[in-house]
């Protein structure tokens, strides 16, 4: 047995650190890191019969069979057109301001999001409907490209969320009660968003010209067209905000629903079935042993004691709990850089959340009996909610920034260095969120009161 557990933890989140940057899968590096360590604590045989029962006892939690559903239904949703119905809708009612195409391009995004709940599918998706239409007005490529990468972000938070999910079950959670509570910070993003365009175009109006208003048939041909998609997610967000059903059964309601709405539309062929199910297991499969990987790197921290020491060295710091919320949002920020946003959650969550609960039992306690002024289950909803948002920054960070890459590979003739140059406003306008959130947690928390979440 190592003398010094602790030490032998930092080791192995330094050897993670270099693993990642050399650019090694996350998955892998976690699933190493988590192994070696723990051999080297307590001998192979114990990390050998972690391995018989720890694959099981991870992919048979009821909760996490949410995701292939989820991931199913927007795979199918694309295949169905609701992408190119939500843009013809958004473009109708704003399509004839200065800029409205762009700002219909940020509401289309989130309402795919809202019956897919993937970013780089919603940017994938939407910058293929979208793009064609903004190069055909005459937009700025660093505005039609820095819209579409940002827009991409509301896919992560908007419910229903994959990565909230996960969330959900790291913290033990409800997922239903953060579904509710991530609704009024995603509308936030849409408007703020929106009012990042309008600036910028009222600021610089050879950014994007005004569009032309959409005939009557044609406006309310759009508006009708869109009403599937509403259906779908009230019946799916509603359905679960109303208690009717838990997340599970939700998914599998959206996943028919959406089947319902192809087979309306279209006549699917057994290929863009096949390709639709393939995607989803190569997706599944991929979130699956990031989660599988994560839970070895969080039993091996664990037995090391890193957690544990972490959590008495920041509550005995003295800092004040608003500024240790601020460090941990910065390290999610810098991690943006090096990985994707479901491993940030997988990896950092385990360590920040002991954190923060020993911090809010603590001696900054106030009259309300916490640091925060909220309870423990306050807390995870707030926490979880903010931490999200500032993982959406590290979709439109350098030198990673996934949904650049995505919008890049759609726009080849944009480069790279105009397109982070167009996201940089609305990175700005992120930030300004975080910074509304930390200071009003009562957007956060509202909604899940009123409706008993």
């Amino acid at each position: 047995m190592i003398a010094d557990p602790v030490t032998l933890g930092l080791l192995g989140l330094a050897a993670l650190v270099l693993l990642i940057a050399l650019r090694v899968p996350v998955a892998y590096a976690m699933i190493v890191v988590g192994g070696v360590g723990t051999s080297l604590l307590y001998g192979p045989a114990i990390f050998l019969g972690q391995l018989k029962t720890l694959a099981y006892g991870q992919f048979s939690i009821y909760d996490l069979s949410v995701v292939p559903m989820f991931v199913l239904m927007g795979g199918i949703a694309t295949r169905a057109g609701l992408s190119s119905d939500l843009f013809r809708a958004a473009n109708a009612w704003l399509g004839w301001m200065r800029g409205g195409t762009a700002m219909a391009a940020i509401a289309a995004c989130a309402g795919f999001g809202a019956v897919c709940g993937s970013s780089l599918a919603t940017a994938s998706t939407m910058g293929r409907v979208a793009l064609p239409e903004l190069r055909r007005y005459g937009y700025h490529p660093r505005l039609a490209t820095g819209t579409l990468a940002a827009g991409g972000v509301l896919g992560i938070l908007i419910p229903p969320s994959v990565v909230l999910v996960i969330y959900a079950i790291i913290v033990e959670a409800s997922v239903v009660t953060l579904f509710m509570a991530a609704l009024i910070p995603g509308l936030l993003a849409v408007l703020l968003f929106i009012l990042t365009i309008a600036l910028l175009v009222r600021l610089d109006p050879a950014l994007a010209p005004r569009g032309g208003t959409a005939g009557r048939e044609e406006f309310v041909a759009a508006t009708l067209g869109v009403l599937p998609t509403l259906f779908v997610f009230g019946l799916v967000i509603g359905g679960m905000y109303a208690g009717f059903y838990n997340p599970t059964p939700a998914a599998s309601v959206g996943v028919f629903l959406v089947g319902l709405v192809w087979l309306w539309r279209r006549r699917p062929g057994l290929a863009e079935l096949a390709d639709a199910l393939l995607e989803t297991a190569r997706t599944t499969g991929m979130i699956y042993l990031i989660v599988f990987g994560a839970e070895m790197l969080k039993i091996f921290m664990s037995r090391a004691g890193v957690p544990q020491a972490a959590a008495e060295w920041v509550a005995h710091a003295g800092l004040p709990p608003l500024v240790v919320v601020l460090l941990f949002l910065v390290a999610l920020i810098l991690l943006g850089c090096l990985m994707d946003s479901l491993s940030m959650i997988l990896l950092v969550i385990p360590f920040f959340w002991p954190v923060l609960v020993e911090i809010n039992g603590g001696p900054w306690q106030g009259a309300e009996g916490a640091a925060f002024g909220m309870s423990t289950e306050d807390l995870k909803i707030w926490f979880g909610i903010i931490a999200l948002v500032v993982v959406e920054l590290g979709l439109i960070t350098p030198p990673v920034g996934m949904n650049v890459f995505v919008i890049a590979a759609l726009a080849e003739d944009v480069p790279m260095a105009e397109i982070f140059r167009g996201v940089v406003p609305f990175f700005l306008s992120e930030l300004g969120r975080v910074a509304i959130l930390l200071l009003f947690p009562g957007l956060t928390l509202w909604l899940p009161r009123v409706l008993g979440g």
